[in-house]
């Protein structure tokens, strides 16, 4: 290796090492001709300085000495040193000055060591200032500075972007639930209405299957109640509302189980969704168990608040379900709730998504006993082969892939 790529006994391999030492060699320099580092007071103020990145060194030879200045700092606190008593103790060499003084010429030396001490407090309070420092460091300090205020400055504008985009995020947010909100409360108003409740033309027989089966049939009228809405937009399916709790919607039905995921009953666009049924279940002739989804939002709209039915108290107040096809009324009677989750199309195992109509009496009865086991408690309700259900789903924050069930029975 060159001999000239050493510094300070630290050999350096590249060139670029090497410059970097002299740079850091020539700041060491600069501070050592400011800095008596036999005066704590001085070596405490340099070592916060160094702390707080006024001084910043690129190489070894600078770590070397910012070791040495942290070790002094340490010593000076641990033994409490008052100013102007020397920090060079380990050195020896205030050993040997003290074994050859008297008494009276202790106290000389002390009170020359504290004369700079002294005369930088009468200038500046014991704090040392950039007038201290030579014009290249003064630079150098300046620089530092300011790289630190640009810092400081992005930082604040990167916080203040961040609220600014927060604030935004929550107003959009609250505003799109409040509208939200308000059109189903519009949408309410128009059930039992007359304003385009224009008679429904009889759709022609198409053939369904139902239960496995191909049958052509013919719908039944649409209900006075909903004529309005359906009218308005036809996937409408039928209304869902409980008593008592903000669950008072219209039910959507499309083709897929995406669209209303994000899409309101205007069909535009809304986080919030709708409730939707399954597309796999037939409002009429109805299937055996009509599945409906909707968003556990945090606001509650939706399904939100459904996951309260995992308090037996709130089940108590809230036992009975008014769910209407837009061809008939029924209520339904909860019989269970329970927490699970979407499982791997390969996994074996009671999958109530998929429980739309059971082959047999057998079937059911399973299908029955898997979601009694899961129930949170017992409601004391059960049903048997031919009883129609209900099944709300949404999720549950809880697990991955979660989901929170409440099943009910048709009882009108």
């Amino acid at each position: 290796m060159a001999e000239g790529h050493t510094v300070e006994g630290r050999q350096f391999r590249t060139k670029a090492d090497y410059e970097a030492a002299l740079r850091d060699k020539k700041k060491i320099d600069a501070i050592k001709a400011k800095t008596d580092l036999n005066n704590p007071q001085e070596v405490l103020a340099l070592y916060e300085q160094m702390r707080g990145g006024v001084y910043r060194f690129e190489s070894a030879v600078g770590n070397d000495f910012d070791d040495r200045i942290y070790e002094l700092a340490e010593e000076i606190k641990k033994q409490g040193s008052p100013a102007g008593k020397s920090t060079t103790a380990k050195t020896g060499k205030t050993a040997k000055k003290k074994a050859g003084r008297s008494k009276s010429g202790n106290q000389e030396g002390k009170a020359e060591t504290a004369a700079p001490a002294k005369r930088e407090a009468g200038k500046n309070g014991g704090r040392i200032s950039l007038d201290d420092f030579d014009e290249d460091m003064r630079r150098e300090i300046a620089a530092q500075l300011k790289v630190r205020e640009r810092r400081r400055k992005w930082m604040v504008a990167l916080c203040s972007i961040g609220a600014v985009l927060g604030f935004g995020y929550f107003f959009l947010y609250y505003y799109m639930a409040e509208r939200s909100n308000s059109g189903y409360e519009e949408l309410a108003g128009l059930k039992n209405s007359e304003v385009l409740a224009e008679p429904v033309k009889a759709e022609e027989p198409k053939t369904i299957v139902v239960r496995g089966q191909e049958e052509e049939i013919v719908l039944p009228d649409i209900l006075d109640d909903y004529k309005t809405l359906y009218n308005k937009n036809k996937k409408l399916i039928g209304w869902l509302k409980i008593d008592d709790t903000i669950i008072d919607y219209p039910v959507m039905q499309t083709s897929n189980n995406e669209y209303y995921l994000d899409h309101n009953f205007n069909q535009e666009k809304d986080n919030n969704g709708s409730i939707f049924m399954d597309t796999d279940c037939v409002a009429y002739p109805r299937s055996q168990n009509l599945i409906l989804y909707g968003h556990h939002m945090k606001s509650g709209k939706m399904f939100g608040d459904l996951e309260k039915y995992a308090s037996e108290s709130y089940y108590k107040k809230h036992s009975i379900i008014h769910f209407d096809t837009i061809y008939e009324k029924s209520v339904y009677q909860i019989m269970y709730v329970f927490r699970t989750k979407v499982l791997k199309e390969n996994e074996i195992a009671f999958k109530y998504y998929q429980f739309i109509d059971a082959g047999s009496g057998e079937e059911f009865n399973s299908y029955m006993n898997e979601m009694a086991q899961m129930s949170l408690y017992d409601t004391g309700v059960t049903a048997q082969y031919g009883d129609e259900l209900l099944t709300l789903s949404t999720c549950d924050h809880s697990q991955t892939d979660g989901r929170f069930v409440v099943v009910a029975k048709r009882i009108q």
